[in-house]
């Protein structure tokens, strides 16, 4: 045992005081709401700048329809020749509507031109067939001595009321919270497993080569070298996850004083927060949707992820190290790392296409039972659960830890055995004949 703790003590110094890690632990967070920040800014560059289009009406059906907003800007130049307005658009605007002079508008609807040298986006395009449609519907209506007022007046907007049987209002789109929430739980653990994963498989696959590894293993045994370098890079990333976290706590405490958010729903709303609901219901129905947030099994949902995060990164981890005692180089591992990425690919599908639409039917149920799938599927299910589907979530951890421990054996007879061997790259028939040593 103390020796296992010898080598957990060195992979984790040896990890922390990397440069690189030091310098992505405090940066990442900061990256992740520059990167944010900026497409958010650059996204809203051009809002300012109108797009400029010619309008070429020959009989001035449309040209009076079209109303200029803050996206797009047309001008007439219906008094030019079609040439000449062309030549125009061509030289000075973003394209030119061409309206043709027709014998019926109900020809109208396939001869509506739009000229330019670049492709329009499909909100202009959605616009103007809009304004074609509604111009041409009214000319309808009017030939069939239709009163259109009455009939826009007899058009009813429904709008479906949600709440909960206790009489609580309910939200739209808090199934996709929920799936949000716990797929980016589960996608950090994937992430998580695949780099921290990669490191304990180049840390074996770097010894194995310099020839220290040889002189390792004369006072430790196999697998206490292969669980060390495991639990060692795992407290490394808990470590990192942590101060991720606390950064994440400061940025949200700094939002929350910037936007006025209340960070718990119990609190009381001041009167400065009620006008402002009542004068935008927009901040009302965000205030709403924080406060589902916060009823959420959020203890739960976090007990959960450590386990899940545990289980899964020591399951996957032991396949790594596993792979890299089996060859000379990272690129002898590539072969071998396909089918352990895909169960994880396959989780994040399988999540996002399913938990979403029905969190407790049989595809979802089986994949977070299944122990390669279930630190990313059942993470998406657990907002979900209610008391009567703690079986399936108790079922699960048990699985997964069980398949753990029968995969480090597994993983330690290969990496036994792989540790020493060099000069050959190894096949999957090979690796199931190490298991017989």
């Amino acid at each position: 045992m103390n020796t296992l703790f010898l080598i957990i003590k060195r992979e984790f110094i040896a990890k922390v005081r990397n440069k690189s890690f030091i310098v992505m632990t405090f940066l990442s967070p900061l990256l992740f709401v520059g990167i944010a920040v900026l497409v958010g800014y650059l996204s809203t560059m051009n809002k300012d700048k109108a797009t400029e289009i010619a309008i070429h009406d020959e009989a001035g059906y449309l040209k009076n329809n079209f109303k200029n907003d803050k996206n797009t800007h047309y001008t007439d130049l219906s008094s030019m020749s079609f040439a000449a307005a062309k030549d125009t658009a061509l030289n000075s605007y973003e394209g030119l509507l061409y309206i043709p002079k027709v014998d019926s508008l109900e020809i109208l609807k396939d001869k509506v031109e739009y000229i330019s040298e670049s492709s329009a986006s499909l909100d202009f395009i959605g616009d103007v067939e809009k304004v074609v449609d509604s111009v041409l519907t009214s000319n309808n209506f009017k030939k069939l001595g239709l009163d259109e007022s009455k009939i826009e007046n007899a058009k009813a907007n429904s709008t479906l009321k949600l709440s909960k049987f206790s009489g609580e209002e309910s939200l739209k789109g808090l199934n996709e919270i929920k799936v949000f929430i716990g797929g980016l739980m589960g996608y950090l653990i994937m992430m998580f497993i695949i780099v921290y994963g990669n490191f304990v498989m180049r840390s074996v696959i770097e010894e194995k080569t310099n020839r220290i590894i040889e002189i390792i293993i004369s006072s430790v045994k196999p697998f206490q070298l292969m669980m060390g370098k495991i639990i060692g890079n795992s407290f490394a990333g808990i470590l990192q996850f942590a101060i991720w976290l606390v950064v994440g706590l400061i940025l949200m405490f700094v939002a929350q004083n910037i936007f006025g958010l209340q960070m718990s729903s119990t609190a009381s709303v001041s009167p400065e927060m009620i006008e402002t609901a009542q004068q935008s219901v927009g901040m009302a129905k965000v205030q709403m949707y924080f406060n589902e947030i916060l009823n959420l099994p959020l203890l739960l949902m976090l007990v959960c992820f450590i386990l899940y995060f545990i289980g899964g990164y020591f399951l996957y981890s032991s396949l790594y190290a596993a792979i890299g005692a089996a060859v000379d180089s990272e690129t002898d591992s590539q072969q071998f790392l396909l089918p352990i990425i895909l169960p994880l690919i396959l989780g994040v599908y399988i999540g996002f296409f399913t938990v979403i639409n029905d969190p407790h039917g049989t595809v979802a149920t089986i994949f977070s039972i299944i122990p390669f799938t279930s630190p990313i599927v059942m993470l998406m299910r657990v907002p979900f659960l209610g008391p009567e589907h703690y079986w399936q979530l108790i079922l699960s951890i048990i699985i997964l830890f069980a398949t753990f421990v029968f995969v480090v054996w597994f993983a330690a007879k290969i990496y036994r055995v792989g540790i020493l061997m060099y000069g050959k790259k190894p096949t999957w028939k090979e690796l199931f004949k190490w298991l017989k040593y």
